[in-house]
């Protein structure tokens, strides 16, 4: 268990390591921090933490470096207090904003936008659309046999698609057949409505139940058609970084993130909840992001689950980055949407 004063030279220690990158000494803790409190008290304090594993001393006579230990007590301290967008914020959350029409277009800008501000990696994960929230559903008769499928998604979006149906089927029937689907879906995943419809489609609609089942197969192509999209923005950042001169870890590191399935274990915890969470060095459950860490959250943009994420060194600026994320994943995310009475 810390105690107080071993807690504030922890924070110190690493505040201090993410501004310069150089093990910190007990003099530079008791001249810019600790003021009440001598060098030789500090030096034993560090002492203390290295043997608790909170710090560690590259080699004799050096100061020390935080480790992934005490990244996460101050990590954990930035998230207890109250955060502000970075000041330079407005114009990037104006351009943002603008794009959250096309939430593929703006997942794609938003991990360019994150690499440019914070020098790290942007990442960003778009939820299959099976896991849509649909708001309303229409069929509207476009002549015999023929019908427009109309999907208006959380958030506003819109997919349609012309099918052709194995009977014909009157406007009115359409219409119910609409008011029933908007009925059960409002506010709902598709996944969870499907089934549901089917078996309305069976009791309620036998006589048209071959060209109901068929609008509905295709209101499920319409939705589960598209893979588990991933974005990411900025890789380049990381090749001039002390962090990564390791040129065996970089390139691990640098081939992960070109595999779908690799990038769809860095969001898999994440992506269950709405949130932000943050994975510090060991961590990692990807073994080849053991050297970094890994901030994320999810929220919910055009009615589908999104993830936004930066992907750094174990040294990350963590208070600008989690200020960062939030403002663009606060600006993506339909709930603003909402509150800016839509766009």
């Amino acid at each position: 268990m810390l105690s107080e004063r071993h807690l504030e030279v922890v924070l110190a220690v690493v505040y201090e390591y993410i501004k310069t990158g150089e093990p910190i000494g007990s003099r530079t803790i008791s001249k810019k921090f600790l003021k009440d409190r001598s060098a030789a008290t500090i030096r034993n304090e560090m002492a203390d933490l290295e043997e608790m594993e909170y710090l560690y001393q590259p080699h004799t006579s050096a100061g020390r470096i935080p480790t992934p230990k005490a990244y996460r007590i101050y990590v954990d301290a930035i998230m207890r207090r109250q955060r502000s967008f970075p000041a330079d914020s407005d114009g990037w959350m104006r351009e943002l904003r603008a794009r959250r029409r096309d939430v593929e277009e703006a997942l794609g800008y938003a991990t360019r936008l994150l690499g440019k501000i914070t020098n790290y990696i942007g990442v960003a994960a778009l939820g299959p659309a099976s896991e849509t929230v649909l708001q309303r559903v229409e069929f509207v008769r476009m002549g015999n046999r023929t019908v427009l499928i109309l999907l208006v998604l959380k958030g506003g979006l819109i997919h349609h698609r012309t099918v052709v149906l194995p009977c014909d089927m009157t406007q009115d029937n359409l219409d119910e057949l609409s008011r029933r689907v908007s009925t059960v879906a409002l506010g709902r995943q598709w996944k969870d409505v499907r089934g549901i419809l089917q078996a309305y489609v069976e009791d309620a609609l036998e006589r048209y139940a071959d060209s109901c089942r068929a609008a509905i197969a295709e209101m499920d192509l319409i939705l589960t058609e598209q893979p588990f999209q991933f974005f990411t923005g900025g890789t380049r950042n990381v090749l001039g970084m002390p962090d990564f001169s390791d040129l065996g870890r970089l390139q691990a590191m640098m081939g992960l993130l070109e595999e779908d399935e690799s990038i769809g274990q860095l969001v898999h915890g994440c992506s269950a909840e709405q949130g932000l969470c943050v994975t510090i060095g060991d961590e990692n459950p990807v073994f080849q992001m053991r050297d970094c860490s890994i901030v994320m959250a999810s929220a919910t943009a055009g009615g589908r689950r999104a993830v936004v994420g930066l992907i750094g060194p174990v040294r990350m600026d963590y208070e600008r980055s989690i200020s960062v994320l939030e403002g663009i994943l606060g600006t993506l995310s339909d709930n603003n949407e909402s509150e800016e009475g839509g766009l």
